[in-house]
């Protein structure tokens, strides 16, 4: 019986050891993958580089919001509107393994039940390639309609926005310039460079008005889809341990579908050339050591439709400061 139980109890440590080994020839095979796939790519060791470490963690506060100014005729009467939804903000955390990153967010309005707002952001920044992409959906759309000797007051919860923005870009100078040295921190810009860009945004939204919307306000929807294609110029300036970014990207609208429907009745809004949809993107980084950094991140995505008479100016922002430090 002795016999027996020493046989099992060996065999038990053999399979724990056997099942641990493979564990880790495993994670060496993915950890190798990753670093692999993290340290290949075509640039300019003389302007940048990889982070020393394998993993970052970073602390993060975040605001945004949406505003809104629109001036028209109408059947004789001139309308000047100005409304904006609430300014949300977030605390999260992220943490990125030889470039992959997992993230978790709060909203501490969200859950003090102040603010229902919903909003998402993808964002995937690559010194060649990037992509940014939200999704905004608010009740909390305010602000005041004037028109000739009177005026109307949105109130929240009148009308429920949403919003959706994908734009992207291609950097020429990539093998010197970094939009990830300054948006994700994934690569160290080491000598001040820029780059020309080419881009494109896709733009689609709906303000419609609600059920809790008051009796004297029209029952009114308006839909956009637009389409812009276009260039522009960014800059990382590095001045000691800081990182100074600065980037715009304009670009013409090619496409837009407006529709309007008011009291059950449709109509195409009017649309005019040229009209322009403008990426401006502002970031600020000081690098304490090799390990430790901080910054603020500003993102803004400015569309302008119509002429001087009949235009609309509508901005979608985010801004963020973070702490990070790399292990």
């Amino acid at each position: 019986m002795k016999q027996i139980m020493m046989i099992l109890m060996v065999l038990s440590v053999g399979l724990m050891a056997s099942a641990q080994s493979r564990r880790e020839v495993m994670r060496e095979r993915v950890d190798s993958v990753l670093r692999k796939n993290y340290e290949k790519g075509s640039y300019d060791t003389l302007y940048m580089k990889r982070p020393d470490s394998r993993l970052t963690l970073k602390l993060r506060a975040n605001l945004s919001g949406y505003y809104q100014h629109s001036t028209f005729t109408e059947n004789g009467i001139h309308y000047n509107a100005k409304v904006n939804t609430d300014t949300r903000g977030t605390l999260s955390a992220a943490a990125t393994y030889y470039g992959v990153t997992a993230g978790l967010s709060l909203n501490p309005a969200r859950l003090a039940g102040k603010n229902k707002d919903m909003e998402f952001n993808i964002n995937a920044y690559g010194n060649r390639f990037g992509v940014e992409a939200s999704y905004q959906d608010s009740k909390t759309l305010s602000g005041d309609i004037n028109y000739n000797n009177g005026s109307f007051h949105i109130n929240k919860g009148d009308v429920k926005l949403t919003l959706v923005n994908v734009t992207g870009y291609y950097a020429f100078n990539y093998r010197h310039f970094s939009y990830p040295a300054a948006f994700t921190q994934s690569y160290i810009q080491k000598r001040s460079a820029g780059s020309w860009l080419l881009g494109a945004t896709y733009q689609g939204g709906r303000i419609k008005a609600t059920d809790d919307a008051p009796a004297t306000m029209s029952q009114s929807r308006t839909t956009m889809n637009t389409f812009a294609v276009g260039g522009g110029y960014g800059y990382n300036l590095v001045a000691g341990k800081w990182l100074f970014h600065g980037s715009a990207q304009p670009s013409l609208i090619l496409f837009n579908d407006i529709d309007i429907k008011e009291n059950g009745v449709s109509r195409d809004g009017k649309t005019y050339f040229p009209e322009l949809i403008t990426n401006t993107r502002v970031a600020i980084i000081y690098n304490f050591s090799r390990k430790y950094f901080v910054g603020s991140t500003f993102l803004f995505n400015t569309t302008l439709l119509g002429d001087n008479d009949d235009y609309t100016r509508q901005t979608k922002w985010r801004a963020r400061a973070f702490f990070g430090f790399r292990l």
